[in-house]
């Protein structure tokens, strides 16, 4: 119903804004990630929206890209996650990092975030198998074109996405795709 709001930054308390459009006041909730990008009071803002009606309640809550919006979505599908847990978790894990998360089917990273179990995590991992992992990665933000071509060859050269990945968190950010691949296949001979 409401798929985006644009206006005046009025109030920021967490993870709660107030969104002057026009004045109307919106009170939205927004993961912690969006939050901490938030521009100063009294400045212009635009947030990606998800309107949940209940009941008892009618929240808005706001996104600072597609890519999150969409993970909050995929998270509430899942049985036994409301709102309020897949913003936790969005708080606690950028959607690359769940992408990754949900990509190596690794429950640990998700226990992390306050409020997420073993039982929670591993259900999560599997709700969300081929549909986070892929769909979300290139939403996720922007992706250094880099890594995802070394994150290929590796692939390409038989490792699995797991093997592939964890090769690629030892290499430096700023890492040219051939000299990537050279120390990549280093650290996977070891």
């Amino acid at each position: 119903m409401i798929g985006k709001l644009t206006g005046t930054l009025a109030e920021k308390n967490p993870p709660q804004v107030l969104v002057d459009c026009h004045g109307v006041g919106y009170e939205v909730a927004v993961p912690m990630s969006t939050f901490f990008n938030l521009p100063g009071l009294g400045e212009k803002i635009s947030l990606l929206t998800h309107f949940v009606v209940r009941e008892d309640a009618q929240i808005l809550f706001g996104f600072g890209s597609a890519g999150e919006r969409e993970a909050f979505r995929q998270l509430i599908k899942i049985s036994g996650v409301g709102p309020r847990t897949a913003l936790s978790v969005l708080s606690g894990m950028t959607v690359a990092d769940i992408a990754q998360a949900v990509t190596q089917q690794d429950a640990g990273r998700l226990v992390k975030v306050p409020g997420i179990g073993k039982k929670t995590a591993e259900r999560l991992l599997l709700e969300l198998k081929g549909k986070i992992g892929a769909d979300l990665g290139h939403l996720a933000g922007p992706v250094d074109d880099a890594q995802a071509d070394i994150l290929q060859a590796l692939v390409a050269l038989g490792y699995s996405d797991k093997e592939a990945a964890a090769a690629l968190k030892s290499l430096p950010k700023d890492v040219g795709v051939s000299e990537g691949i050279k120390q990549a296949l280093k650290a996977l001979a070891r």
